[in-house]
């Protein structure tokens, strides 16, 4: 299915060009950018197709545009808006471009709750587990090593469901929208979940992530099905290729939960405590004939990272360190890269 058209107009040419790249390397966004310097050129482009989203600048809007065959108009502000254009949203201009496509999207996201319109299809998303009975096993380390790497070829989506992530204080950002709301909208059973997804997104060196739930009851009070659904949507209605679960252990229905993955991989440490904690682990698993979740487990060994930069580049230094190449190595064996 060809993508709908998301279209940027703005008279100052550095500003669309630029813009329009960036979103370009957004894999995950699900339109067609275009990009014009005048809205004349617009109308000629639109006599050819639909715009889906058009985002102009509010120097560029004119009567003229109202009457093109535009579904949706968001204003790119300079700070004040004029008084005839307060009807539509808008955003701040100069601002990051990650934080424009993000308030861009939510407003999409808003607008088809109440239209309920339907995202495109895509093939489904490959999902890859990476769980441990065991603390302190380097897992998370993992998966976003794993994430940051994939990311480099394909569109991946990381997603924590750990009791305690710590995104807030790891990352340095407060975040607006996270794992809790997307459940809430999910349960309000309104619009298009996939699409209301993509306006929560956050990024880090190319992997995007949707910022995890602040309190451990928001996931204790998620149910199997509901968990089920979710990872269902994102598969079949997203545009990522690639879908990383933190799994923690508040998961409702874990073993069934782990079930939903593709493969799972299982960090581990060598002392006999923690071996004993990943016997107890793998009998209970046959004790409820959860015994394909076994089959789909890859166990792994990590050394912790060497950290060379302040704690605020660990992320980067997970890549490129020799624990990111021996990440690396683990991905390449499984053909995963």
């Amino acid at each position: 299915m060809k993508k709908k058209i998301m279209a940027v107009v703005d008279t100052e040419s550095a500003y669309a060009y630029n813009f329009m790249e960036y979103l370009n390397q957004k894999r995950n966004i699900p339109f067609e950018i275009q990009a014009f310097t005048n809205v004349e050129n617009l109308a000629k482009f639109t006599r050819e197709q639909p715009v889906e989203i058009l985002l102009i600048s509010d120097q560029a809007m004119n009567d003229g545009v109202k009457q093109l065959p535009i579904r949706q108009i968001i204003i790119l502000s300079e700070g004040i808006m004029p008084l005839n254009l307060e009807e539509y949203p808008s955003v701040y201009k100069y601002q990051s471009s990650e934080t424009v496509v993000r308030e861009v999207l939510a407003y999409y996201g808003e607008r088809q709750a109440k239209e309920v319109v339907p995202c495109m299809l895509r093939n489904k998303t490959r999902v890859i587990g990476v769980y441990s009975p065991v603390g302190r096993s380097m897992k998370t380390s993992f998966a976003l090593s794993a994430g940051q790497l994939l990311a480099k070829y394909k569109p991946v989506l990381y997603l924590n469901l750990e009791e305690y992530a710590g995104f807030e204080d790891m990352f340095q950002k407060t975040y607006e929208k996270n794992l809790s709301d997307l459940l809430y909208y999910q349960r309000q059973k309104e619009g298009n979940l996939a699409c209301q997804m993509v306006g929560m997104i956050h990024s880090i060196n190319g992997l995007d992530y949707l910022p995890p739930v602040l309190s451990p009851t928001d996931l204790i009070h998620t149910s199997y099905e509901e968990w089920e659904e979710l990872i269902h949507v994102i598969q079949n209605q997203s545009e990522y290729e690639v879908l990383i679960i933190d799994v923690g252990d508040g998961i409702d229905d874990l073993y069934n939960f782990l079930d939903l993955c593709d493969v799972i991989y299982m960090p581990l440490l060598s002392d006999s405590i923690s071996k004993a904690k990943v016997k107890q682990f793998e009998n209970l698993l046959r004790m409820w004939d959860c015994i394909p979740v076994l089959e789909k487990i890859k166990k792994i060994q990590l050394e912790r990272p060497k950290m060379v930069l302040p704690q605020e580049h660990y992320m980067e230094q997970l890549v490129w360190s020799e624990f990111g190449r021996n990440v690396k190595k683990i991905l390449e064996q499984d053909k995963e890269l």
